[in-house]
């Protein structure tokens, strides 16, 4: 591992072999991770409201309850929110995609070949699926 890492180091430079991706990944995550929370927050809140209750009036698996429920609808947002980002990314990491030049610009290229609908829709489904699930389940985990 080590001499790898010193191979692409020395080919490709620290920033370029190890970090070239990093800014693109931001533009996804910082998104997705905002919305999962804020949506989160306000789903729970509007759940117990409507139930009439606070989280001290219910039991601790009513609260799990709650804390799965606004997980999904958190998760589907996320999902929702950061999608278009991330298909750049899946496509961005194939060879050759988006031509030559910086990861900006061949991002850009990508999106132009795309389609902006195409880009925002393809794969949505399945993506809410998974993330719905798997937020639902992390913050059924930290509330329990």
């Amino acid at each position: 591992m080590p001499s790898a890492m010193a191979k692409i180091a020395k080919e490709q430079g620290v920033m370029t072999g190890f970090y070239s991706g990093f800014g693109p990944i931001l533009f996804k995550q910082i998104p997705y991770t905002m919305a999962k929370f804020a949506v989160q927050g306000k789903a729970a809140e509007m759940i117990y409201t409507s139930l009439d209750k606070t989280p001290a009036d219910m039991t601790a698996m009513g609260n799990v309850q709650v804390s799965l429920g606004s997980g999904v609808i958190a998760g589907v947002a996320a999902a929702i929110i950061s999608h278009p980002a991330d298909t750049l990314l899946s496509k961005i990491n194939k060879a050759g995609a988006g031509g030559s030049g910086s990861t900006m610009s061949r991002l850009a290229n990508i999106a132009k070949e795309t389609g902006y609908l195409k880009l925002c829709t393809q794969g949505l489904g399945a993506r809410c699926i998974m993330i719905g699930t798997l937020t639902a389940g992390q913050f059924g985990i930290f509330d329990s």
